[in-house]
């Protein structure tokens, strides 16, 4: 069950997940131009590497801590970046030998929401 203790931590992940995400995605601005997303990818690319730290260490040390986990994985990572929780999730997919929900997964999630903003960029423009 949720607790407001839970909703709080994330609420201050989110905040410092952000101002990350801000920092990181003007560094790649100043550092490489605006020729391609790379401050997206740089956030995406980062936070995917750091849930898989999070999660593993998690597991490794049996934390149970769930305003701990939030804290981190919902509310800074997850302002950070979704893409990592979709990579997570795609993964640990593999791991129990669900190919065809991996599969299933990633072609769900980029086809329909590459749709969806193609949708509403049309719904828009009229």
């Amino acid at each position: 069950m949720l607790t407001l203790y839970t909703y709080i931590a994330v609420a201050g992940g989110g905040a410092l997940g952000a101002c990350t995400r801000l920092f990181i995605q003007q560094q790649a601005l100043n550092l490489l131009g605006k020729s391609f997303p790379f401050g997206t990818l740089a956030v995406n690319v980062i936070g995917s590497f750091l849930i898989g730290l999070i999660y593993a260490y998690f597991q490794q040390h049996d934390i149970q801590n769930p305003q701990l986990k939030a804290f981190i994985t919902v509310g800074i990572l997850g302002a950070l970046t979704t893409f990592s929780t979709f990579s997570l999730e795609t993964v640990l997919l593999i791991q129990e030998g669900n190919l065809v929900g991996a599969t299933l997964n990633i072609l769900l999630n980029v086809t329909l929401c590459i749709g969806c903003v193609y949708l509403a960029l049309l719904t828009v423009k009229g």
